[in-house]
């Protein structure tokens, strides 16, 4: 099976406590810090281990998208001739980041990030068994801690490691990157200008490029404003100039200047709409020659033929 879910939402745990409940042998490895090489050992080991006691062996592979495609091959003939139960762990969308043929021998399991109520909940758990079933948690203060801690946590379940996140979740090259980038577009698109600077802080703090949200607001600029605004395009041009010359931080405030503009201001579609059509167009009708009134006349003799 692959368990596909942001970081801290129990794909781990969810493999150990399988682990725990099939009383199987259980061998835990990360592509961040495993090769092939030692995986491939592993279903070897796993291999000789079902010869010998008849058992299997779940091997728990965290962050498996990291391996390449062709690396995620050799994995192949042990989950296909069931010398092994395999359970990988992504961050990734799996339809992408996962050998299509190992895909379709696995079962893909969405799993949420956990929600503030359910990070309280298990620290409230925690807390009561740390100090004894006899003592319930019920003061202002431990509830204003617990939920402290739980927003602190962002969805992760393992709190003093949420401490020492240093660094807010997002990866410039995964989907966390475009799912953002469409929030971002959409929220502007909706007219949501409180939505689109969420958004466009999400990027910002952490530490996506801002030219590259600047490019995605010109085109915006022209997609979605259009004819209704005519300075949007302009004010977009301008803002990628000064993201160029200035760079982060200075530049946060005028890509937010721009956000609000264009969230706010009025939108029109026409010009985005009928160049699809002119391209719709051309790929499906015959290449029509121009008209003779309006191609170019260069000498005297094309002007005659022109007008006869």
């Amino acid at each position: 099976m692959i368990l596909w879910g942001p970081p801290g939402c129990g794909k781990t745990t969810i493999a150990r406590i399988m682990s725990n409940m099939t009383q199987s042998r259980f061998v835990e490895l990360s592509a961040t810090s495993h090769n092939t090489a030692h995986v491939k050992q592993a279903f070897d080991e796993a291999k000789s281990y079902l010869s010998l006691t008849a058992q299997k062996t779940i091997i728990f592979i965290d962050e498996i998208h990291r391996f390449t495609k062709s690396q995620q091959d050799l994995f192949l003939p042990y989950v296909e001739h069931g010398t092994i139960r395999l359970i990988g762990a992504t961050t990734e969308n799996p339809s992408f980041k996962v050998n299509s043929a190992l895909l379709s021998r696995c079962k893909v399991f969405v799993l949420k990030t956990l929600n503030q109520d359910h990070i309280e909940a298990i620290l409230t758990r925690g807390l009561e068994e740390w100090r004894g079933e006899e003592v319930v948690v019920d003061t202002d203060k431990d509830k204003d801690a617990i939920k402290q801690l739980a927003v602190f946590s962002d969805g992760d379940d393992t709190v003093k490691g949420a401490f020492q996140k240093s660094h807010l979740l997002y990866d410039r090259n995964g989907d966390q990157h475009y799912d953002i980038i469409s929030a971002l577009h959409k929220s502007i698109r909706g007219s949501d200008a409180d939505a689109a600077l969420y958004w466009l802080g999400r990027m910002l703090e952490a530490g996506e490029d801002p030219l590259y949200v600047a490019r995605r607001l010109v085109r915006c600029a022209s997609e979605d404003i259009g004819l209704a605004d005519n300075t949007a395009l302009p004010l977009a041009m301008a803002t990628y100039q000064a993201c160029e010359k200035i760079g982060m931080p200075e530049c946060d405030t005028i890509l937010a200047h721009l956000v609000v503009h264009l969230a706010e201001t009025k939108k029109s579609v026409r010009s985005y709409k009928a160049y699809n059509l002119v391209k719709q167009t051309i790929q499906q009708k015959p290449q029509y020659p121009v008209p003779m009134h309006i191609r170019n006349a260069p000498t005297k003799l094309m002007e005659v033929k022109y007008k006869i």
